[in-house]
């Protein structure tokens, strides 16, 4: 029934997704296999994709030619770039997406990918063969052979539901739970753990009293996820805030002692960063209100989702708290909140490709990683469906740095730090977030994806294109200079120093206060000799001339740190024979195995003397 596969990618989900497109698209023959070909890149909780650093990793996914960024431009019901009061690498995307339209997008653009085949059934097994990975075994008994596997199970692996006192098992609402594959991995050394996350209700939108929230339209400029040409919505459908009160979290204490959190039913560790409502109101008692965001899921529903009110407490508690909310007096619950337990792999236990230390040719993205997040997911599952393929036909890996992708920042904290809770993405974990914008995500990573075979000849066309445009206008901009009598007008309406001589174009826009858009507006000179060039590439001129000392500082630092991951590690060298090293650093080099001395240098514990003592014994 089943020939042999290059590729197989159990799990259909965000990071399944990308990684069955990312091998297809550069060759491999892939097999996609779901235990439900109706939930393809179901939107598990919210119906939104990018925000705080995650909408960098959605442009950055598109510009290594994945799928998300375009799919979310298909579907998005509304658009907002967020951080827009502060500096440009903060600046961050954010869509809400309509739910089905999303899925269905995403089967649609698989369907249309050559190489790509789909199979139904639940993945029981890997079959293994001195210490190499050569197939899968589904729940009907069929044994199929790849030459790599990247599994992405997301919260199936032995997965339980919550709600309130009641338990049982199921990776989502009304789906069943995967086993068998955790429990074959530990039996053959790997180390697993467990993890929570949660969903809000979701609510009948008919039912509630719009007019008592605070409306959140979206932005009147839509820029979207895709470099490339994807319609964007005519119109959009506003998002909704509201607020719990001090009479709503007494009703929902009221269900604390048959709360799976609190009564330990629940061991997995859940996210710090999008705690449930119960977890809120205990950690922040001296708070008497939380934030609410109240979100479509789609154009052609009325079903909303409940962002912030994550919850496992009995539904009747849920319902009755839901029902004393401004504007929800009258609400009606689709669905209750819950929460899931779910296995997932420590992942120290991966190389920097995403294949494991212990089995050859297998790869593992998403939260089986134990992160959080369709954006994280999704571009671990680009990742490994990239090297996957690479390994499959003996070909050089694909391994982000730190200062070149947000991608390579998460993947290097996964496999130097760990993590114990869900691992979510934020500007903040980025040292270079000034290099790592999401304006320049293109400029940064297609040229390698057309390198290898991903990205099409027309994005490579664009992103040269749109790198001589940017440099023709930073040659404009050093070249005309503002006179005082045109210039002052505007710089006195803005109370800024006028100019007693002629300045450059470049250098006053390194005033914190003025933007190129003012000086367009303001120099008819200015105005006419930028007019042929595109509005993106003018704001891409505009802020690497503006911020070009940061810039350079970052680029600077990002050239010391990489001549620390540049000097390897050998993979057999004995950490236990160096003495000098104290035995915490010894214990977790030994578990972890870094691949270079920056890897080592970054693992928790490890302090810079041990950097120095590894330096010497690897022979500098």
């Amino acid at each position: 029934m089943f020939t042999s596969y290059d590729i197989i990618v159990v799990g259909a989900g965000h990071a399944g997704c990308e990684a069955a497109a990312a091998a297809a698209n550069l060759g491999s023959k892939v097999l996609l296999i779901t235990m439900n070909m109706q939930t393809i890149a179901q939107m598990s909780c919210n119906p939104a994709m990018g925000g705080i650093a995650k909408g960098q990793i959605v442009r950055e996914i598109d510009a290594m030619g994945g799928y998300s960024g375009i799919v979310t431009d298909l579907s998005m019901i509304q658009f907002r770039m967020l951080n827009r009061s502060k500096g440009p690498a903060m600046w961050s995307p954010r869509a809400q997406n309509d739910r089905m339209l999303f899925a269905s997008k995403w089967r649609e653009m698989l369907e249309q990918t050559p190489n790509v085949d789909f199979y139904q059934d639940m993945v029981k097994g890997l079959l293994i063969e001195d210490g190499i990975v050569s197939g899968v075994i589904t729940g009907l008994g069929h044994k199929i052979k790849a030459k790599a596997v990247v599994l992405t199970n997301g919260t199936f692996l032995n997965g339980i539901i919550h709600i309130g006192e009641k338990s049982f098992g199921g990776g989502r609402v009304a789906e069943k739970a995967a086993t068998g594959i955790t429990e074959q991995l530990v039996s053959v050394g790997f180390e697993s753990n467990r993890l929570k996350t949660g969903t809000p209700p979701r609510i009948d939108g008919r039912s509630l009293d719009y007019s008592r929230m605070e409306e959140q339209p979206g932005d009147q400029e839509i820029t979207g996820f895709s470099f490339t040409n994807t319609p964007k919505p005519r119109e959009q459908k506003s998002c909704w805030i509201t607020y719990t009160s001090q009479k709503v979290h007494d009703i929902l204490k009221t269900g604390f002692d048959k709360s799976p959190m609190f009564t330990g039913k629940i061991d997995g560790i859940g996210p710090r960063y999008c705690p449930s409502i119960e977890d809120k109101i205990n950690r922040f008692a001296e708070r008497e209100r939380h934030q609410l965001f109240v979100e479509p899921e789609g154009w052609n529903t009325v079903e909303v989702y409940i962002n912030g009110f994550s919850t496992s407490l009995p539904e009747e508690v849920q319902y009755e708290a839901i029902r004393n909310i401004v504007g929800f007096e009258n609400a009606k619950m689709f669905r209750p909140g819950y929460a899931i337990e779910y296995d997932y792999f420590p992942p120290t236990q991966l190389k920097y490709t995403l294949e494991t230390k212990l089995i050859e040719n297998l790869f593992f993205a998403g939260q089986i990683n134990g992160t959080t997040g369709y954006e994280e997911a999704a571009c671990q599952g680009l990742i490994a469906g990239i090297n996957a393929h690479q390994r499959s036909r003996n070909l050089e890996p694909v391994i982000l740095k730190r200062n070149e992708a947000y991608i390579g920042v998460l993947i290097d904290d996964l496999i130097s730090k760990g993590t114990e809770e869900p691992y979510r993405m934020f500007t903040s974990r980025a040292e270079f977030r000034t290099l790592l914008r999401q304006d320049n995500a293109d400029l940064r990573l297609t040229e390698l994806s057309y390198r290898l075979g991903l990205a099409s000849q027309e994005r490579m066309d664009d992103v040269i294109k749109k790198k001589n445009g940017v440099e023709k206008i930073k040659s404009i901009l050093n070249e005309i200079s503002a006179e005082p009598d045109e210039i002052n007008p505007f710089l006195e309406k803005i109370t800024s120093s006028t100019l007693t001589e002629r300045q450059k174009i470049a250098k006053l826009l390194l005033r914190p206060d003025i933007e190129l858009s003012d000086l367009i507006n303001s120099l008819p000179r200015l105005h006419d000799a930028l007019k042929e060039f595109p509005a993106e590439i003018i704001a891409q001129a505009s802020i690497q001339v503006k911020y070009e000392v940061y810039i350079e500082k970052e680029k600077d630092l990002a050239t010391r740190m990489s001549q620390l991951d540049g000097l390897q590690i050998p993979e057999s060298f004995d950490y236990k024979k160096i003495l000098s090293l104290g035995n915490e650093a010894r214990e977790k080099l030994t578990r972890i195995k870094p691949q270079t001395l920056g890897q080592a240098s970054r693992i928790s514990g490890i302090n810079p003397s041990d950097v120095q003592i590894l330096m010497v014994y690897i022979g500098r």
